[in-house]
């Protein structure tokens, strides 16, 4: 394969904030990680703490995803599998956060 044909990965870098870290973690987290692995994605950094360089941190919970390709990535995102853990995290479990679609290089 070569460069002009390979894949890149993509990534989402997850900023999320929460009154309920654990609610998080039991009744969304466990089954978006397994949905996710369905589309060949992987969860390959998570922490409540970050190591914050610069800039504020103002969230209970960050995380990267990886997938082999933005298609899948956005397979993933936008699949029925998804669709109602990203409702009850948006309008349950969290008060704000930045979810990012990122290309790999």
């Amino acid at each position: 394969m070569t460069n002009a044909t390979a894949t890149k990965p993509a990534y989402f870098t997850v900023q999320v904030k929460t009154n309920n870290l654990e609610e998080l973690s039991t009744r969304y987290a466990h089954a978006a990680i397994a949905s996710l692995i369905k589309f060949g994605g992987e969860m390959i950094a998570g922490t409540p703490a970050p190591n914050v360089l610069e800039g504020e941190w103002d969230g209970s919970w960050a995380a990267i995803l990886r997938f082999p390709s933005m298609e899948m990535a956005q397979a993933w995102y936008n699949s029925t599998d998804y669709q109602p853990l990203k409702t009850l995290r948006i309008n349950e479990l969290t008060e704000s956060g930045q979810i990012l679609l990122i290309e790999g290089m």
